[in-house]
């Protein structure tokens, strides 16, 4: 019996990979894919940088991530999402994607998802995030007033990739690559009760990225019904994983 995941997302600005592939994957194993906005209702948008090319061209979105995200604007799914306060228990999963661009900070800030996130997971339900979308849980609070990730292994965005990514842009973007004044990582490292034991940077990255079926370049923690992912290069094994617990 296929299962229903909720997948919130901020207006604009996620990351197409982070998102067009876990639905993609989750939909053609036969689950039900509900989205979340702030306010729901209408569809959402991604980062357009990631399906032109960042700069030159480069650091966007792989094609076929690309051609998923074409089709997801398509589905009906993904034009009539329900509204952060309407999420409930009932959902089988949560999926938590990233992104950098500005409007991202709409979703990793939002105290109303942050609740909902806390009570998906005192529900005990799998919990899958990936690059900034562990901060969504590194902020969330459960009832002993810690992170949901205080007691968890996790990895997220390596503070090297946000670095290397904003030196390589900055002249033309700004902080287009940097979300926040804090790294990613610090602020998850931050949420753990022993970040030394606890976080796992993964595999230094050269820019290669797992692809469907070859995992050979992607990296996964998981710890019990937790799973997190540092970047899209991640997204069809982080996808997998997920998948290999709903089954």
């Amino acid at each position: 019996m296929g299962k229903r995941v909720l997948i919130p997302l901020p207006d604009n600005d996620f990351d197409v990979t982070e998102v067009a592939v876990p639905w993609r994957l989750l939909t053609r194993a036969g689950h039900t894919v509900v989205f979340a906005t702030e306010r729901g209702g209408n569809r959402p948008a991604c980062d357009p940088k990631l399906l032109t090319g960042v700069i030159f061209g480069k650091l966007g979105a792989a094609r076929e991530p690309k051609q998923f995200y074409g089709e997801l604007e398509a589905a009906p799914e993904f034009s009539s999402p329900i509204a952060y306060d309407r999420i409930d228990t009932s959902f089988d999963a949560l999926v938590l994607p990233g992104g950098h661009a500005p409007g991202m900070r709409q979703y990793l800030g939002s105290e109303i998802l942050q609740r909902k996130v806390a009570a998906l997971w005192a529900a005990e339900r799998p919990v899958a995030a990936i690059c900034h979308g562990v901060l969504v849980l590194a902020r969330a609070r459960t009832e002993n007033g810690k992170s949901p990730l205080y007691d968890k292994r996790t990895t997220c965005l390596p503070k090297y990739l946000e670095r290397n990514g904003y030196l390589a842009t900055f002249w033309k973007l700004g902080r287009y690559y940097r979300t926040y004044p804090e790294y990613v990582e610090e602020e998850v490292r931050g949420a753990l009760a022993d970040p030394r034991a606890q976080f796992e940077r993964g595999p230094m990255i050269l820019g290669s990225r797992g692809i469907d079926g070859d995992r050979k370049h992607a990296f996964v923690v998981e710890d019990g019904r937790y799973l997190s992912a540092r970047w899209p290069g991640d997204a069809y094994l982080f996808a997998e994983k997920l998948l290999e617990r709903l089954s």
